[in-house]
C-alpha cells in the first residue's frame, strides 16, 4: 500500500472521489495566497521554458542574491531547497544527537522525519485555552532534561499564534544555555515579517529558520523553500540536497515573486482585512471558538456535539474542502482550520457552516 500524507490541499483526490475536477471545489484546507501567483511570476517561469533544455543552475546564484536583498542578509546565509519541507527532512540527519522537543500542536512532518532517522520525538503541549502561548519557565524545566533540538513554528501551524521576535529571542537563550539547537519554521512569516527572528538566528550556529515561497507568493506546485542560518550551517544543509535540487521554473518564480512588492503589499493588506471580516463573522457563531491568528488561515473549535471530520465530509458534498485538525497533536476532534480566501469564498463558507451547524 502507497505511503499517504495527511495533509491540506489534497484536492485532486478528493475531486475524484467525487467525480469532479478540482477546479469545482473550494480548498480551505491549504493555506495559499487567495490572490494567486503574480502576473510577474507567471511571465517569468514561461520566459523560462526555454532554458529546460539545460541543467538548473546548481548555484542558485540569482535566487540567492534575490532572497539575501529581501532579508538584507548575505547570500552565505541561505541555502535553497526544494520546499521548506524538503529541510526539515534533512536536518535530524545532519544535528548531532537524538533528542527532539516539539513545541505543539506543529507540522506532523517533524515527528515524520524525525522518526525517520531514529530520533526520539516527545511534545510540549500549548494550550487552546491560554491561545496557545508559551509558558518559557516550563519551557526551561523540560529543556533541563535533555534535548538536542527543539522544533518551533512561528506564527503557529495550525492555531496562527504570533510570537514576538523578543519572545523567540529568549527561548534561543533558553537552547543556548541547554544545548538545545533551535529549528525555527516561519513558513508563514511572509504574512507579518517584522517579527522574524532571522536576523540574530544567522549570527551562530545554534539554530536555523525555515522559510517557505510556496504560501505566500502562491506556488505550493512548484515547490520551493530555503532556510537562513550561519553561513556554515547553510552550506552543510545545501550540500545535502545533492545537486539539482531546485528546478529552473521554480528559481525564475521566485526570483520573480521576490521583485513584485506591489503584488506582495496587495497580499498583505488584503489578508489583513479579509482575515479580520472572515473572524468575526465566525465568531458570531455559538457554535465555534475561533482562535487570534498573524497568518492566512484560521483555527476554529466546534463546541457542539460534531466531530470536525463529520463537518468536513458534509462540507466536501457542497464542494467545499477544510482542514480537519484531529490529528495534531494536542487538538481535540472538534478543531478545523480554514484557510483565508477570497470575501465571496469566505461568505460562501460561512453559510454553508451557518446551515450545516444550526
Amino acid at each position: 500500500m502507497p505511503h499517504t500524507y495527511d495533509h491540506g490541499g489534497n484536492i485532486f483526490d478528493i475531486a475524484r472521489q467525487l467525480g469532479t475536477e478540482p477546479s469545482d471545489m473550494i480548498d480551505f484546507s491549504a493555506s495559499i495566497n487567495p490572490l494567486g501567483l503574480s502576473l510577474m511570476v507567471r511571465k517569468a517561469v514561461i520566459c523560462a521554458l526555454d532554458s529546460l533544455v539545460h541543467y538548473p543552475d546548481n548555484t542558485h546564484r540569482e535566487l540567492k542574491q534575490a532572497l539575501a536583498t529581501h532579508h538584507g542578509l548575505s547570500p552565505a546565509n541561505i541555502a535553497v531547497a526544494n520546499g521548506s519541507t524538503e529541510i526539515i527532512y534533512h536536518l535530524p540527519a545532519m544535528l548531532p544527537g537524538r533528542r527532539a522537543l516539539i513545541i505543539s500542536p506543529s507540522f506532523n512532518e517533524y515527528v515524520r522525519s524525525l522518526l525517520q532517522q531514529h530520533w526520539e520525538a516527545r511534545h510540549f503541549i500549548l494550550k487552546p485555552e491560554s491561545n496557545f502561548q508559551i509558558d518559557q519557565e516550563a519551557l526551561e524545566h523540560a529543556l533541563a532534561e535533555g534535548y538536542d533540538a527543539l522544533y518551533l513554528c512561528n506564527p503557529g501551524n495550525p492555531n496562527g499564534t504570533l510570537y514576538t521576535s523578543r519572545t523567540i529571542e529568549q527561548i534561543y537563550r533558553l537552547c543556548i544555555a541547554s544545548g538545545t539547537f533551535l529549528v525555527l519554521d516561519e513558513a508563514f512569516m511572509d504574512f507579518c515579517e517584522d517579527s522574524s527572528a532571522k536576523h540574530f538566528i544567522v549570527k551562530g550556529d545554534n539554530g536555523i529558520v525555515l522559510r517557505s515561497m510556496t504560501k505566500f507568493f502562491g506556488i505550493p506546485g512548484l515547490r520551493l523553500g530555503y532556510a537562513l542560518s550561519s553561513s556554515t550551517l547553510a552550506e552543510r544543509l545545501e550540500a545535502m540536497g545533492g545537486p539539482w535540487s531546485v528546478n529552473t521554473l521554480a528559481k525564475a518564480a521566485g526570483v520573480a515573486a521576490l521583485q513584485d512588492s506591489e503584488h506582495n503589499q496587495r497580499t498583505i493588506d488584503y489578508i489583513r482585512r479579509e482575515r479580520r471580516d472572515f473572524y468575526d463573522r465566525l465568531s458570531g457563531m455559538k457554535q465555534l471558538k475561533v482562535y487570534p491568528s498573524s497568518a492566512n488561515f484560521l483555527l476554529a473549535e466546534i463546541t457542539g456535539g460534531m466531530s470536525a471530520m463529520e463537518l468536513r465530509d458534509r462540507l466536501i458534498h457542497q464542494r467545499l474542502l477544510i482542514r480537519d485538525c484531529s490529528n495534531f497533536m494536542g487538538l481535540t476532534p472538534q478543531f478545523f482550520r480554514v484557510a483565508v480566501r477570497t470575501t465571496e469564498e469566505n461568505e460562501r463558507l460561512v453559510e454553508a457552516l451557518k446551515r450545516i451547524l444550526t
